[in-house]
């Protein structure tokens, strides 16, 4: 199927919203717009940035899109374990690689959630530091503190953080 593309402003900055007729397949925050799909846009893109522009106004807490990201098997599996993580909370790196088996798998996890192409609906923004520290995001660590005090979740602030 052919993927629809389209871009919405963020007080993060712009964001690309890219899918199909199946599902989601890529959200990153990008410098400026830039060509969107002609026609009509599948409805998932069109839900996604609906759904999107709810969460930065502060009126959704939970998406509701399918999600088909690339990526290799274990890459999925780390995403698909971000989306466990809910609104408010956060997790670390350490509890995410004993999630998924093994705590040595600490470094793997890392860089699979620094390649998450999903950016905020697949929530890789709540996995911080062992140490509470805001460590490693994509799309810059000025974006995921923004993210967090959003959801009210910045380790410091009054919040449960999610360590089991």
């Amino acid at each position: 199927m052919n993927a629809g593309i389209t871009y919405m402003d963020s007080p993060l900055g712009v964001v690309k919203i890219v899918g199909d007729q199946e599902a989601i397949k890529m959200v990153s925050f990008v410098e400026k717009k830039g060509q969107e799909s002609g026609g009509i846009l599948p409805l998932h893109v069109r839900h996604a940035k609906k759904q999107l522009g709810e969460y930065f106004d502060g009126k959704r807490k939970k998406f509701n899109l399918p999600l088909a990201p690339d990526g290799t098997a274990f890459q999925k599996e780390v995403w698909n374990a971000l989306l466990e993580i809910p609104h408010g909370e956060t997790s670390t790196y350490a509890k995410q690689s004993v999630k998924l088996g093994d705590i040595k798998k600490i470094r793997a996890v890392g860089t699979a959630n620094g390649k998450n192409p999903i950016a905020v609906i697949i929530p890789c923004h709540r996995v911080i530091g062992t140490d509470g520290s805001l460590t490693g995001y994509a799309g810059g660590l000025d974006k995921k503190e923004w993210l967090l005090r959003h959801e009210e979740s910045l380790p410091g602030m009054n919040q449960t953080t999610l360590f089991g």
